[in-house]
């Protein structure tokens, strides 16, 4: 069944995702949501991702236009969710396959979610979240403890050096470049990392446990010199490093452990030592590990950063890309990986 799909955003990984709605023979892309202050109105979508056929389809502010066009499914992957947004479209009967902090809404807030799910019972539609991480590789946990008899603990580690990822919009409000002392710093890690909240609940969903406590720790490391990241800079002794740490408590026990360690340039105090990639481990029996890395295709040409850079916003991109079939199946409503068959890059072998 061919899917009608509307790209909701065009910043660097939405740009991924309209690539690949163009790309795929059973999705057809029927509109394109930009806003007003990125100068892309009115221009035919080739244009914004470097194409040289024109596609037909022009970039628009005009939401209600592109909802009146009935499309299936929305891929929405603005920097930030928006709630009106989101219920704006899935009360209009379209479903939302998500890129932008949403996995299961408790993040939001109970009064958010229960307004997502209202959206979801009128326009009889569903809401799916994904990236890579929260997201992929935390099914990869899941499906990790399959094979154990007894599972005491899951852990998932995002380890990876930012430093080429230009995007002070989203990591200023996390803590970077704050001074070390500043008091403020729990709060802004726990409030800019809080999907991963969803995350421990879905664990804890897929193991069938009921949570006493969800709980955010992080730890700090300091820019040795002056660091130029190209639309900002981070001072020398201000944070270059962050570590979170969000567990799932049950009877005084983490049970369900996702962390992070994301820094910035070549010297830190401390220097933490870095896996570049993904480590999941099940604590059990048996137990297990899993190391995941992403890396360049065969034949693969890379002179800049920004080149190596893409192959992440692909990785954030297609996880929840490839659910858009599954979801606009699904029963209306927010649906996680706990909800959907499972989900591969069908139409995509070249």
């Amino acid at each position: 069944m061919m899917r009608r799909v509307v790209q909701w955003t065009t910043g660097n990984v939405g740009q991924r995702g309209l690539i690949s709605v163009l790309e795929h023979p059973d999705l057809e892309l029927v509109g394109c949501y930009v806003t007003t202050s990125g100068g892309k109105t009115g221009k035919d979508v080739a244009v914004i991702v470097g194409l040289d056929e024109p596609t037909g389809v022009v970039a628009t502010d005009d939401a209600e236009a592109l909802l009146a066009l009935r499309p299936d499914c929305v891929l929405y992957t603005p920097k930030f969710a928006s709630v009106d947004e989101m219920v704006r479209i899935l009360s209009s009967g379209a479903n939302i396959v998500a890129t932008a902090g949403f996995i299961t809404g408790h993040a939001l807030g109970e009064g958010a979610r229960e307004r997502l799910l209202a959206a979801c019972e009128a326009g009889h539609s569903s809401i799916f979240g994904s990236g890579m991480n929260p997201g992929f590789a935390n099914l990869l946990g899941l499906v990790a403890t399959g094979l154990c008899d007894r599972v005491e603990r899951v852990t998932v580690l995002e380890s990876v050096d930012s430093t080429g990822y230009d995007s002070p919009e989203t990591e200023i409000p996390v803590g970077f470049g704050r001074p070390m002392d500043d008091p403020d710093l729990p709060m802004m890690v726990e409030a800019g990392t809080g999907v991963f909240r969803d995350v421990v609940h879905l664990t804890a969903q897929a193991l069938g446990i009921e949570l006493d406590e969800v709980r955010c720790q992080a730890e700090y490391a300091a820019a040795v010199a002056d660091l130029d990241l190209g639309s900002w800079r981070i001072e020398a002794g201000c944070v270059a490093g962050i570590a979170t740490n969000w567990q799932g408590i049950v009877d005084g026990r983490v049970v369900v452990d996702l962390r992070t360690r994301w820094r910035k340039g070549q010297a830190l105090e401390p220097d933490w030592t870095l896996e570049h990639g993904y480590l999941v481990e099940v604590v059990g029996q048996p137990s297990a590990k899993l190391r995941y890395e992403i890396l360049p295709p065969p034949g693969f040409v890379g002179e800049t950063m920004g080149d190596f850079m893409v192959l992440g916003m692909i990785a954030t991109m297609m996880p929840a890309f490839h659910a858009i079939s599954a979801v606009c199946d699904a029963a209306p409503g927010i649906v996680t990986y706990l909800d959907l068959p499972l989900i591969t890059a069908r139409g995509m072998v070249r």
